[in-house]
């Protein structure tokens, strides 16, 4: 039984799926079913069994999932103390959604590193609403920022409000679509794709059918198409707000009350946070970090979340980009 075969099981277990747990780790779907196989070889159990609603655990799986867990967040921590011992900067990783990875963080990282010369490595990427907590609370992030995810009270982890932000809806400059909105063409980011987002969940109380929904490499990249007429776009207003200004496109009104919600940000409780990570938490609450979510950025295609610090446990192959 080794540590890669328990990192699997737990991903798997909390996630869901071996295709969710793959990604977030950065390796293949078959590098992860195999440590599964190895796992459940071992013990003479299943752990985990595949029926009609989905993956459920074995009452074996049930006991091992809690132990499996700590094991896992104690590898992490060893390997952290290790590197401390050797000198090397502090990591911090940080996920976010696609919008806020694409607009947000990026400059929030660069201002709050400048505070550390040089003595903290920070990697970030990408992560669905649900990868978001099973991320954090088995150390393969330190920080999620995206919305509220601490629902589940078997996890220690706590999500706390930072930025308030409207969702709209936006279209062409001379452009006023007609008729029902399921009838549109609409054009969002990646995030539409995640059930849980606030994009996802406007086009579902909006009932829009998926074959009127193109999605596009990153939210400016939306924008654009709808600036050129496909169709129209989800946009966070402010960060919207230099386009609609200049005529590429205009707010388009559809049924129902404003869309309203917030980014949080998502950590282990004050007990187990890394010192990093609380620091990047102060920092969220100054000033400047309330200015940097505020101003809009002209956006970058946001990277796949790629954790490095299981890029030594995982002694298995990585996937390509």
């Amino acid at each position: 039984m080794t540590l890669t075969q328990l990192n699997a099981f737990v991903l798997v277990a909390r996630l869901g799926s071996v295709t969710a747990a793959a990604n977030a780790l950065g390796v293949s779907e078959p590098a992860v079913s195999q440590a599964l196989s190895a796992l459940r070889v071992h013990l003479g159990d299943q752990l985990i069994s595949r029926g009609p609603s989905g993956m459920t655990l074995t009452a074996g799986g049930s006991r091992l999932l809690a132990t499996a867990s700590q094991i896992v967040v104690l590898g992490a921590e060893a390997h952290a103390a290790v590197r401390a011992a050797q000198g090397a900067p502090e990591q911090l990783r940080v996920v976010a959604t696609s919008t806020v990875a694409e607009f947000v963080t990026t400059p929030l990282i660069e201002a709050f590193t400048k505070r550390f010369a040089g003595s903290v490595e920070v990697s970030s990427g990408v992560a669905v609403t649900r990868e978001m907590p099973v991320l954090v609370a088995n150390r393969l992030a330190d920080v999620a920022i995206g919305p509220n995810v601490a629902a589940d009270p078997a996890l220690p982890i706590v999500s706390e409000p930072i930025f308030k932000y409207r969702l709209i809806v936006v279209a062409a400059g001379n452009t006023r679509p007609r008729g029902n909105p399921r009838q549109w063409r609409w054009l969002v980011d990646p995030s539409a794709t995640d059930p849980d987002s606030d994009v996802g969940q406007f086009l579902a109380t909006l009932r829009i059918p998926d074959d009127r929904i193109g999605v596009c490499p990153s939210q400016t990249a939306a924008w654009a198409a709808a600036a050129d007429g496909g169709g129209v776009s989800l946009a966070v207003e402010h960060l919207v707000a230099q386009q609609v200004r200049r005529g590429e496109l205009s707010r388009v009104d559809v049924p129902g009350p404003p869309a309203e919600g917030c980014w949080h940000v998502t950590m282990l409780d004050r007990q187990q946070r890394s010192t990093v990570a609380s620091s990047l938490r102060r920092f969220l609450s100054t000033p400047e970090a309330m200015q940097l979510m505020r101003a809009p950025a002209a956006g970058v295609p946001p990277s796949r979340f790629r954790p490095p610090v299981y890029v030594t446990i995982w002694s298995l192959t990585r996937r390509s980009s």
